[in-house]
């Protein structure tokens, strides 16, 4: 990927272009995997589809340090980087307490409400730790995770047979909207969106911290 003139601002736009247009690449040969049943190693087709090497959730660890380092060195940094990983650490927790909550066989008044909050303040913790990279998390989760809603819509629609429509276990038998709001667009659009910002921070902070400012600015020089 081209490089950055370390003495002006990233646009956002330009930032996630490409990262978005592969991981959308990667997406759609993943769906075509399933269809047709390739090796489910690399295409798990069962519910949730967790593990499969062909998938777009293993990209956060690699474009939350290309973002930060890219905005690292255009001088877009975080106060510290110290404040950025443990807000992202606390981000983590707030987020794991939120899908517990969303989860979880435990009803009590206003439950789903209260799991999808948490969720939505631990992404925007990551705006109090680097504005410039939660950002750029932000848009590029929206790029990355529309696509798969859309998708979802027609393989629950269709009956696909992928993980894209395929069901949770215990999950009751229900209309079409209700399914899909709970299964795929509640997800993708609040849960995914957020692991997208905090985890991208957390391995950003990171990588930038090993990194370090020294080799940083030798790097863009």
């Amino acid at each position: 990927m081209a490089s950055v003139d370390s003495t002006k601002p990233i646009s956002i736009v330009r930032l996630i272009l490409a990262p978005s247009l592969f991981t959308l690449a990667v997406t759609l040969l993943r769906l075509i995997g399933e269809l047709n049943h390739w090796p489910s190693l690399w295409f798990n087709a069962r519910p949730g589809g967790g593990g499969a090497l062909m998938g777009i959730t293993w990209l956060v660890l690699i474009f939350g340090v290309y973002f930060a380092l890219k905005l690292y060195r255009s001088r877009e940094r975080p106060a510290t980087i110290g404040r950025a990983t443990i807000l992202a650490l606390l981000g983590l927790a707030t987020m794991a307490g939120g899908a517990f909550i969303f989860v979880s066989q435990i009803h009590f008044p206003g439950k789903l409400a209260i799991g999808i909050l948490l969720i939505v303040a631990a992404a925007a913790l990551q705006f109090a730790a680097w504005p410039a990279l939660a950002t750029a998390l932000l848009a590029y989760s929206y790029a990355a995770r529309i696509p798969v809603a859309i998708v979802m819509f027609f393989a629950i629609r269709g009956d696909w047979g992928t993980h894209y429509d395929a069901l949770p276990p215990g999950f009751p038998d229900t209309s079409f909207w209700p399914k899909y709001v709970q299964i795929a667009l509640v997800p993708q659009l609040v849960f995914w969106i957020a692991f997208t910002m905090v985890v991208g921070m957390l391995f950003g902070s990171i990588a930038t911290a090993i990194f370090g400012a020294r080799r940083l600015e030798h790097a863009s020089t």
